[in-house]
């Protein structure tokens, strides 16, 4: 049932507007992400905790497709198990204009953010998240957990 307000906006587009208040108020940075829902798991499986990993992040430069049909310039994943992000925090470079799409898992339930793209993916404990966005603004632009508070890496645009 909607209400009709004086102004002739109903009760729920109120609430609507008062939901984002809540978010924006819950990053507690001016930018307010887009929460999107988890991507399908990725073709390959997850990497073993006994084999070791390369102390930088998984980079694909080339076209591929993997969980969608989009063919993305740059794929950039992510693990995190028990606060601890894989690979380790760092730099990550991609060009002006590239679609990029970036793959976290984390054992724990949170909320990845892309921070300047106002980009957001619910993380189910386990379950893969992604978000896949042109690189169209330069600079640098920090992507993070929201509940664990986790830098992930920065991502450097040019």
């Amino acid at each position: 049932m909607f209400v009709r307000t004086p102004a002739g906006r109903t009760s729920a587009t109120l609430a609507s507007v008062a939901l984002a208040a809540l978010l924006l108020a819950g990053c507690g940075h001016d930018d307010d992400p887009s929460v999107a829902t988890p991507s399908t798991a990725p073709t390959s499986a997850a990497p073993s905790s006994a084999t070791p990993t390369a102390p930088t992040p998984t980079v694909t430069a080339t076209p591929s497709a993997s969980a969608s049909t989009t063919a993305v310039d740059q794929q950039i994943t992510v693990t995190i198990a028990k606060k601890r992000v894989d690979p380790p925090t760092g730099r990550i470079t991609v060009g002006k204009g590239k679609l990029v799409r970036i793959t976290v898992t984390s054992d724990v339930a949170d909320e990845l953010h892309v921070h300047g793209y106002d980009l957001g993916a619910r993380l189910p404990a386990g379950t893969p998240g992604s978000v896949e966005f042109r690189a169209d603004k330069t600079g640098l632009f920090e992507v993070e957990t929201h509940e664990s508070e986790l830098v992930l890496f920065q991502l450097v645009v040019r």
